[in-house]
């Protein structure tokens, strides 16, 4: 008889959470019923105390042989499974115990079906684009790192105004004070740039956005350039004082006056797992709660088998 190996989840959560903790336990549960491995890290596996299961030391080898990063948690959460999966190309499929969860597939309630469909393979895998960021002062690299959601540049110092100058495919746009700079993917632009008043882009478009945050200038509307764009941001060398860079709300690091960040379209991107057939419009109408009661669109009229063309 031939042995086979068996099927690998690594299970993510915030054990922090109680509630995180319940439905862990639950998924544990029903993901070993169904003859699936578990997989957790130990920091993870201290607290759950899950059996049976699998316990990896490395974070950067937890994905190493798994199937799907099962995450359970809120955007934040599945941030940290993005992390874990995007070096081994691992789908990350996100169940939402936060609040809005715009990476989540799934509720907390749809549990047990979301299992089955891992279960069963049947869910299908999208890839959204990442950023690569890097950080240069002199033309030396000081730091260089990697978004799925946004890379955003902003004061260190609360009193104080950032001093920039962007720059898109290394032509001068617009030099202003302001409280930041947002530069996101469509699929962060749901996340930190919408807060900021960035425009909402739908997955399946390639294309990288910047989001001034509070600019004291006559130009400083969101802008959308292409996928191949690099755009640069600047910190005005005789502006005095700090500013501070995250990706993802995730990675920081402390950027001086004189300093360059460029953004441009990642390498790698990040996988997740879709067990849903909604499209976009519906994940937004769901997650903002839209009013659009008596709708009665093509989609509509064709259930109610009123199909016919208006003219």
């Amino acid at each position: 008889m031939v042995e086979h190996e068996p099927r690998r989840v690594l299970l993510v959560t915030h054990t922090g959470r109680e509630q995180a903790v319940e439905v862990a336990r639950e998924a544990h549960r029903l993901l070993t019923d169904a003859g699936m491995l578990v997989r957790l890290l130990s920091g993870e596996a201290e607290e759950l105390k899950f059996d049976p299961v699998e316990v990896v030391d490395d974070p950067e080898k937890a994905a190493n042989d798994v199937e799907l990063i099962m995450v359970l948690g809120g955007d934040g959460s599945i941030l940290r499974g993005a992390e874990l999966a995007r070096p081994h190309g691992t789908p990350v499929l996100g169940v939402n115990l936060g609040h809005v969860g715009f990476l989540a597939e799934a509720e907390v309630d749809d549990l047990e079906r979301i299992v089955q469909v891992v279960v069963d393979r049947t869910y299908t895998v999208e890839e959204r684009m990442t950023l690569a960021v890097d950080v240069r002062l002199d033309d030396d690299l000081i730091f260089e790192t990697w978004a799925l959601n946004e890379a955003s540049v902003e004061k260190a110092a609360r009193e104080k105004m950032l001093e920039v100058l962007v720059e898109v495919d290394d032509r001068p746009l617009s030099r202003y004070g302001c409280d930041g700079v947002v530069v996101a993917t469509p699929t962060g632009s749901t996340a930190y740039s919408f807060s900021a008043g960035g425009p909402i882009v739908w997955p399946e478009v390639e294309a990288i956005l910047m989001v001034p945050l509070s600019a004291h200038a006559l130009f400083s509307r969101p802008i959308v350039v292409a996928p191949t764009s690099r755009l640069s941001i600047q910190l005005v060398p005789s502006w005095r004082g700090r500013g501070v860079l995250w990706c993802d709300g995730r990675r920081m690091v402390e950027v001086p006056p004189g300093a360059e960040i460029s953004v441009r379209r990642g390498m790698t991107p990040v996988r997740l797992a879709r067990a849903h057939e909604a499209p976009f419009t519906d994940r937004l109408v769901a997650k903002f709660d839209l009013p659009v009661l008596g709708w009665r669109g093509a989609a509509e009229r064709k259930r109610n088998g009123n199909g016919q063309q208006e003219t």
